[in-house]
């Protein structure tokens, strides 16, 4: 179940008939060796046949075994090689498997179908007001991850009528808080709709059972969390399962037994409680789940700003050296006007042109202002734009 359900929630799936499936064997290794389990169904898979007798042929002998409240009769012990036959016969219709050899190793699982000749017609009755509840085959699985804890539900939906009822009050309910990603699985009754966190299931309920089959992800960042459901129906028993990651623990004060168990090569904690009314909270505490720390996430953001910040500040650093290489270019080409008009003036002076008070008043402010020049270009700090020295000259 917890494969399937941790594929892509959003796909579904055209289900097969099960009457294609009726008697065809099925290797597997989640039962002992040499065992074999056959289900019993009528009409659909909803709808297990209970406390109904089951025979396995082998050669002349014949072993008769009950199908138990989940609707299936297990055999056991059985000599490895034999080819075996299962047989039922319900209202009068015979259901047979295929002949096949007992492995001896692993097991087979097989499904007896037989055809459902009052499901019809019950569910074509006018509908009654009644109520309906949520077998003990219902299920809460719980799957931890490092970044969310994955939640489905599995409900089988019991209506113990003859005819279609319709609950007083509508069933429906709500996922935990801070769920995210409800989706109807594969399997669900048709009438399951979803709606952000909220889960529908429109009546009228036919006889017999109805299943829904919804998951959602619930973020978990701290290791531990706390997980509250309500249900609008009563619930006969309180099934729990949690794959157990790490160290994950469970506790809750509605499950007082709870036991590690393998299955293909996986721990499970497998918890059961009583009954529960409906509207009564379902208080479920995960503890020591797997999580990532946030101070990686804290420290790779730090860095991060801290390498924007050494961006910015050198695309600063390199405007300001463009800026100051463009000012000493423009220095060292205003120092050399000033040395030519500096020569110029020398040269008219030793050659008798110009006024001698002209002159003197010239090659002051042309000496004053190379002398700026050349202390700007010795610190790399240009003068100011009104600085009298410039001005004048």
């Amino acid at each position: 179940m917890i494969a399937g359900a941790a594929s892509p929630l959003a796909a579904q799936f055209e289900m097969p008939d099960v009457k294609q499936m009726s008697g065809i064997p099925r290797p597997v290794t989640d039962l002992p060796d040499r065992a074999i389990s056959v289900r019993l169904i009528r009409g659909d898979l909803s709808n297990n046949i209970t406390g109904f007798p089951v025979d396995l042929r082998a050669g002349s002998t014949v072993r008769t075994v009950k199908t138990d409240d989940a609707g299936r009769a297990q055999f056991t012990d059985l000599p490895a090689g034999a080819t075996v036959k299962a047989m039922a016969v319900v209202d009068g219709e015979r259901l047979e498997s295929q002949e096949f050899p007992v492995p001896e190793r692993g097991g087979v699982r097989l499904l007896l179908v037989a055809t459902d000749k009052t499901g019809n017609a019950a569910a074509s009755a006018a509908p009654v007001a009644g109520q309906v509840a949520m077998s003990g085959q219902s299920r809460i699985i719980v799957e931890p991850g490092e970044e969310a804890v994955r939640l489905f539900y599995l409900l089988d939906i019991v209506n113990k009528a003859r005819a279609p009822v319709n609950p007083a009050a509508p069933f429906v309910f709500d996922m935990p808080a801070n769920a995210v990603g409800t989706s109807v699985l594969e399997g669900s009754s048709p009438r399951t709709s979803v709606s952000g966190a909220r889960v529908t299931v429109e009546g009228p309920f036919a006889p017999g059972r109805t299943m829904v089959q919804v998951a959602c992800e619930v973020p978990d960042g701290a290791g531990s969390l706390e997980l509250t459901q309500k249900f609008p129906a009563d619930l006969e028993q309180l099934a729990v399962v949690v794959k157990k990651v790490g160290d994950a623990r469970l506790t809750s004060p509605q499950i007082p037994n709870q036991q590690d168990m393998t299955a293909q090569g996986e721990t499970f904690i497998a918890a059961t409680g009583g009954p529960v009314a409906a509207g009564r909270p379902i208080v479920l505490d995960l503890d020591d789940l797997p999580h990532h720390s946030a101070a990686p996430r804290w420290i790779a953001l730090a860095i991060a700003i801290a390498i924007l910040g050494a961006g910015a500040w050198t695309a600063t650093r390199r405007d300001d050296r463009s800026a100051q290489a463009a000012e000493r270019k423009r220095l060292v080409a205003r120092r050399g006007k000033l040395f030519a008009d500096l020569v110029r003036l020398e040269t008219d002076h030793r050659q008798g042109r110009g006024d001698a008070a002209h002159y003197a008043a010239r090659r002051e402010q042309l000496v004053t202002a190379l002398e700026h020049i050349y202390g700007a270009l010795d610190s790399d700090e240009g003068p100011s734009i009104g600085d009298p020295a410039f001005i004048q000259a």
